[in-house]
């Protein structure tokens, strides 16, 4: 082909390629267009629904009394610090375990038949109710122990967490490039040092996302915590005695004939969903300065 043709083929093609899209092309381009619009603010009309409900009716409630103050008087004070003690429990238990587990699956145990199978288990455990989560930890923390407790709730609770962060840690290490263990290998790094002091590093900002995401799951979790840790109306002052928590305090307070009580079940609600948001934001932003 001679260089006149080559060059009509290259002008016919650009032609082409600036030329304007079909009428029916565009129409139906346009029609995709609005529909995905419309389909997502379909979907996200139930949740501005709830949040506009639970602000409308919860903000009215607010008193600095509230946050210092136990259930019993009207506040909340001895829910959010239950809810922070049995999610510190969950945490001392399933993060550690998890990012071993992770980093096993990873690093060390990758197609072997075992990490498949401890792969397969985890995945499941993240699709298993949170009321069969609660029943597993009443069986083998409260039926043993003949007492509902913190400890029990955040046994249940690290349950929950235990396969968020260990297929969270994972993925994590998986997106690091394999040229930086071949570096580390190749100054002398012994595999343990390659995988705790470079590649488990560079992983943290992801690890640290699946984490606060696990935590904020565990924290708005209701059912694993009425058959473990229970209710209380007062101060708890004993990690081996019935616990207050802010999902509990909802569940157990919403039918209330009180109008202070079930007053304060949508103030707690407000505080509830606050401190879930707060820990999704966090996570996001830690996400988006690993991006940069």
């Amino acid at each position: 082909m001679s260089a006149y043709q080559d060059s009509q083929v290259d002008t016919s093609f650009a032609n082409e390629l600036c030329s304007p899209l079909p009428t029916t092309r565009r129409l139906f381009t346009y029609i995709m267009n609005g529909l995905a619009f419309g389909l997502s603010g379909l979907a996200i009309v139930p949740l501005l629904s709830v949040l506009w409900e639970i602000i409308i009716r919860g903000f009215s409630g607010f008193r600095p009394a509230m946050f210092v103050t136990a259930v019993i008087d009207n506040g909340i004070a001895n829910a959010i610090v239950g809810t922070a003690i049995m999610v510190t429990i969950a945490s001392l238990i399933s993060i550690p375990t998890g990012v071993m587990t992770g980093i096993y699956l990873s690093e060390f145990g990758q197609s072997h038949p075992v990490a498949n199978f401890v792969r397969f288990i985890t995945t499941i455990l993240t699709g298993v109710p949170s009321i069969v989560v609660g029943v597993f930890a009443y069986g083998v923390v409260v039926a043993i122990t003949k007492s509902f407790s913190a400890f029990a709730g955040g046994f249940a609770l690290s349950i929950i967490m235990l396969p968020v962060i260990a297929l969270t840690t994972e993925e994590a290490l998986k997106l690091i490039p394999n040229a930086q263990r071949l570096a580390s290998a190749a100054l002398g790094s012994s595999r343990f040092q390659t995988t705790f002091k470079v590649v488990l590093a560079a992983a943290v900002p992801g690890i640290t996302t699946g984490v606060l995401l696990a935590v904020a799951r565990a924290a708005g979790e209701t059912a694993p915590l009425v058959f473990t840790a229970l209710f209380s109306l007062d101060w708890s002052t004993d990690l081996n005695g019935p616990t207050a928590s802010l999902p509990v305090l909802i569940f157990n307070l919403y039918n209330d004939p009180s109008p202070e009580k079930n007053q304060l079940v949508w103030t707690t609600s407000i505080v509830l969903l606050g401190l879930v948001l707060c820990i999704s934001l966090l996570s996001r932003l830690i996400t988006s300065k690993k991006t940069k």
